[in-house]
């Protein structure tokens, strides 16, 4: 058995520790303020291969969908992206897919009716890409094509507070 001895200066163990605890809570706000949806969202999340995997990974967006998909496609994204494509692949990019990785590869697009989408009368849905079981793309269109997006949740609308008639502002400040 061997017994190994150091010794360090308390002023640097007292850096170093104050080091790694600002690391540490470096770390915890940044997971805080992108929430776990929005990481979820912006990665490649592997092992989705059966529609069960497909809904919890829509559930855990926050999603509520049918429970069978509208549509299963099979799609040939292009070898060359013309100007066409340009939107779309910002869409992605944007949520961090990047479908260039994926030239001349065949995808499958799971395309479910949302249930909870907020304050919409017209159906939405929810377009999932897969290739080989991971989840490469997607967005949240509605049905008309009146808007796509991403597919983390909206944010609901700030709810408008009426303000007090000037009046019975200046009273009651008194």
């Amino acid at each position: 058995m061997f017994i190994v001895t150091a010794r360090l200066p308390k002023k640097r163990l007292l850096a170093a520790s104050a080091a790694a605890l600002c690391c540490v809570f470096a770390v915890l706000a940044f997971t805080l303020t992108l929430g776990g949806r929005a990481v979820a969202a912006s990665a490649e999340v592997k092992n989705v291969k059966t529609n069960d995997d497909r809904l919890a990974y829509l559930n855990g967006l926050g999603w509520q969908v049918s429970p069978q998909p509208l549509a299963t496609e099979e799609l040939l994204i292009p070898e060359e992206f013309g100007d066409s494509y340009q939107g779309y692949l910002k869409l992605q990019a944007d949520q961090g897919f990047d479908l260039t990785q994926y030239r001349g590869k065949r995808v499958k697009r799971y395309t479910y009716q949302l249930t909870n989408y907020p304050a919409q009368d017209e159906p939405v849905q929810v377009a999932l890409l897969i290739y080989r079981g991971k989840v490469v793309g997607g967005q949240v269109q509605s049905s008309s094509g009146s808007f796509v997006h991403g597919l983390t949740l909206p944010e609901p609308a700030p709810s408008a507070q009426p303000s007090p008639p000037q009046g019975q502002a200046d009273s009651a400040a008194l």
